[in-house]
């Protein structure tokens, strides 16, 4: 059973910076598209930033230049590095896997995001 556990959310002050983070077990980590969704209040989700499993990454862009995805292989987590964050980027942040080769998807129970001005 695919597990992805997110932690790092918090409150911060606009122009602060938050790291977030994504364990995942019960897959073959090297195998998955790890991506990063967020939900305000009221709104739909919406995809942040994928890394794909060879590393490749495509960010939405409302955070593009101020926001990085990683991934360390060795333990099996994503990291997502948000910098001079904005109000608007408050939100629930949420992490999914997508198998490339099984294609399954599995969710993370989110993390809240929220910043004050």
């Amino acid at each position: 059973q695919v597990q992805l556990v997110e932690s790092g959310g918090g409150l911060v002050q606009a122009g602060g910076s938050l790291r977030l983070s994504c364990a995942v077990s019960g897959t073959i980590f090297s195998l998955n598209a790890i991506s990063w969704y967020r939900q305000a209040p009221g709104k739909q989700r919406e995809m942040v930033a994928i890394i794909t499993s060879s590393g490749s990454t495509n960010y939405a862009d409302s955070v593009k230049g101020r926001t990085a995805i990683f991934r360390d292989d060795t333990k099996n987590t994503v990291y997502l590095q948000m910098n001079s964050l904005k109000t608007e980027d408050t939100g629930v942040y949420y992490c999914n896997a997508n198998n490339v080769h099984t294609l399954a998807t599995s969710w993370g129970q989110g993390t809240q995001v929220t910043v004050s001005s």
